[in-house]
């Protein structure tokens, strides 16, 4: 089962549009949307190697304006999306995300764009705390760019001889995945 997705994914990321979905991923994911830019980002590197670091930079550029756009989204709308915050369990992670800009400000944008904490709850709370504009951009650029560029550089870096090796664990590699979700939603119920 998984061997077949992942020829499929390999395929989509050599598909005529990729660059434009991942751009359309990238900013949503900035903003909205829940799934990371990574999960197109990271077959586009390996199926097309000596393309990855112009994805990264798609990825990287796409998702900075992203960012600006859930920064206005938490400057004017705030009252708009508040209850899409609560229904989605993103509120305690946004109160978080509020505490650590009174601490660290730029630093808090700049580890939200590297790490995979949902850098959108940052985007919104740096525009409801009016963040100054220009610090936001610059720890975005370098947070997202850092993330996306070694994403693409580890499996560029890997090409053709990583993509085989993948192909031959992508069953056990996936079933562990399913599994630790599995374990990790069950501990979550019960906790």
């Amino acid at each position: 089962m998984f061997s077949y997705l992942y020829k499929k994914a390999l395929g989509w990321a050599r598909h005529r549009h990729a660059v434009r979905y991942l751009s359309i991923l990238s900013f949503s994911e900035s903003s909205f949307f829940p799934i990371p830019p990574d999960i197109m980002l990271a077959p586009m590197a390996l199926a097309r190697p000596s393309r990855a670091f112009y994805f990264a930079l798609v990825a990287t550029f796409a998702s900075v304006l992203g960012g600006v756009f859930g920064y206005l989204i938490g400057q004017f709308a705030f009252d708009v999306i508040e209850p899409w915050l609560h229904q989605f369990h993103y509120w305690e992670k946004y109160l978080l995300a509020r505490t650590w800009f009174d601490e660290w400000g730029f630093w808090t944008v700049l580890i939200a764009g590297f790490s995979p904490i949902p850098y959108k709850v940052f985007t919104i709370a740096a525009g409801t705390l009016s963040m100054p504009l220009a610090p936001f951009v610059f720890a975005s650029l370098i947070g997202r760019g850092a993330r996306f560029f070694l994403v693409s550089s580890l499996l560029a870096w890997g090409g053709e001889r990583l993509e085989k090796m993948l192909y031959v664990y992508v069953n056990r590699i996936g079933w562990a995945t399913v599994a630790m979700v599995g374990i990790g939603v069950l501990g979550y119920k019960f906790v």
